[in-house]
């Protein structure tokens, strides 16, 4: 069945090619990658901070970061990482019953700062209601979001209540109890999100962010998420 797709002025062409690009087009010369950061999930949320609109749970234990929560909720990796590079991560929507098992909101933020306190993005207090991330400068994907019902990627400016949509999908979506397998580049102004080998967003930044820091963000719903993993990409040299 064709996608339906809803894309805006001049990028339409874009959203179409990136929903339906092979691999391949993302490698078109050769690099190293070094790996600069990585969480095994094994010793606690010592590298994380939560951000919790209305409670639930965040563990990291076993090899697994669970997040059970009931409404908003953001996860941040501590450190902040410079590009070019590559991140990823397999996360699995739970379907088993539970109160929070709704599948949907499989959403990042990467390259994030706040302009209220750009040297620290710790620095500013927030609670996890989406609105409170307005004052970001990062690009967002939210991959089956809205009741797993929308793919998107937006490109925040850090001003209240604007959020400018870069691509607007109505698949690839969520399935219950699937892992998906997520690869975030970071490469100047190639910014590319893949889930499962598929390239969902390619957009090319003409004023790209090219670091800040990395978070898992989801609205009323419960992952697990293993492999966390980010590397440095250099030139290959012959």
């Amino acid at each position: 069945m064709p996608t339906t797709r809803r894309a805006f002025g001049a990028l339409a062409a874009g959203a179409a090619l990136a929903a339906l690009a092979p691999a391949a087009t993302a490698n078109a010369a050769p690099r190293h990658r070094r790996l600069i950061a990585h969480d095994d999930f094994c010793h606690g949320l010592g590298r994380w901070a939560t951000e919790l609109q209305d409670g639930g749970t965040v563990s990291a234990s076993r090899g697994v970061l669970e997040i059970d929560v009931p409404s908003g909720a953001t996860v941040w990796f501590r450190q902040r990482i410079e590009g070019p590079y590559v991140l990823e991560y397999t996360a699995t929507p739970v379907s088993e019953g539970g109160v929070n098992d709704r599948v949907s909101d499989l959403n990042n933020f990467w390259n994030a700062t706040d302009v209220r306190s750009p040297g620290d993005l710790f620095a500013t207090s927030r609670g996890g209601a989406l609105e409170e991330y307005d004052h970001l400068t990062t690009y967002y994907a939210g991959y089956g979001a809205n009741y797993n019902s929308t793919t998107r990627l937006r490109r925040y400016v850090g001003q209240a209540g604007v959020r400018p949509l870069i691509y607007d999908y109505t698949e690839p979506l969520l399935v219950p109890g699937e892992p998906n397998r997520v690869r975030i580049v970071s490469d100047g102004s190639t910014v590319r999100w893949w889930n499962n080998g598929r390239l969902v967003f390619d957009y090319t930044d003409p004023q790209p962010y090219t670091s800040g820091h990395f978070a898992f963000r989801t609205v009323w719903s419960h992952f697990r998420i293993t492999g966390f993993r980010v590397w440095r990409l250099t030139p290959q040299h012959p």
